[in-house]
């Protein structure tokens, strides 16, 4: 698994932009077996890629992402390509060029570091496997939560933003987005979006929705057969009644507040459970290297 999907990460409900996503909607998993590999890497063996427009790091999320690191290692892999690249130093030559990763390699380094968990690619398999998702999310048959899972991966192991995944599938950047916020949902959501032949615009008003109503909603889509207008209505409504519940009753406003202001994050409390959102991954990271 790569990204936060899964674990440690699971606790922190994020959107598209920090969710990672699941290899079991991956439709390109089998062929990215075959061409990769994941290992560790002596940190000294990774190099920047000269190409690569970013140059600059915030060296207060760095520090923070350092710290989580010490803690937590490294959860999200590298990519890497066999080719030269330019090593920590600025100055030696090293044996693969990062494609994805390089703020977890600064900050692996600043935290001391060895070795780092890496996918290993040929260039060519990493051009041919890119290829191949676009393919794939430009395919009509495709679910929601597929090609959701296509775009997350060109974000996350190509280095790609919503606009660059836009220009070459050949949708518009909104459409991109709005597809990638399906995987904040429950996994059982999404399985059953497979499974039902759920449409995005049907499950799209459940995103970000508490998890008590989408439970309950969840049955009614798919045994009636709602269109989206009527979900969209449903929701709305809901949400409007549980807001003046919630403003009722919620004893733990204040905490939340306080919460919310130490951390830097969205939190609330539900039940017996706490959550943290971030909008950013840099947010992430801060959050992260605080615990």
């Amino acid at each position: 698994m790569v990204g936060l999907g899964k674990g440690f990460g699971s606790l922190i409900p994020t959107d598209f932009e920090e969710g990672g996503f699941d290899e079991a909607f991956d439709t390109t998993a089998e062929e990215d077996s075959k061409s990769s590999k994941l290992v560790d890497l002596s940190i000294k063996d990774i190099g920047r890629d000269e190409n690569q427009p970013r140059k600059e790091f915030d060296p207060e999320a760095l520090e923070a992402l350092a710290s989580s690191i010490k803690e937590h290692g490294i959860v999200q892999p590298l990519v890497v390509v066999k080719a030269e690249g330019i090593g920590i130093d600025g100055k030696s030559s090293t044996k693969y060029k990062i494609v994805a990763g390089e703020r977890r390699w600064r900050a692996a380094d600043k935290a001391g570091l060895k070795k780092l968990p890496a996918i290993v690619r040929t260039l060519d398999a990493q051009n041919q496997l890119e290829l191949s998702i676009i393919e794939n999310a430009q395919r009509e048959d495709l679910n929601a939560i597929e090609l959701a899972t296509a775009y997350a991966k060109l974000k996350e192991q190509f280095n790609l933003d919503a606009d660059k995944i836009a220009a070459r599938v050949g949708k518009k950047k909104t459409s991109v987005i709005n597809t990638m916020r399906l995987l904040s949902l429950p996994t059982n959501v999404k399985q059953a979006m497979i499974e039902h032949g759920l449409t995005e615009g049907v499950m799209r008003p459940l995103v970000g929705a508490e998890p008590e109503l989408i439970d309950k909603v969840l049955p009614m889509i798919i045994t009636e057969g709602w269109s989206a207008r009527k979900v969209e209505q449903y929701m709305a409504a809901n949400k409007k009644k549980s807001s003046v519940r919630t403003t009722k009753v919620h004893h733990y406003l204040k905490q939340e507040e306080a919460l919310s202001t130490k951390y830097s994050a969205r939190v609330r409390v539900h039940g017996r459970s706490i959550t943290f959102a971030c909008k950013t991954d840099e947010e992430l990271e801060r959050l992260l290297g605080r615990f």
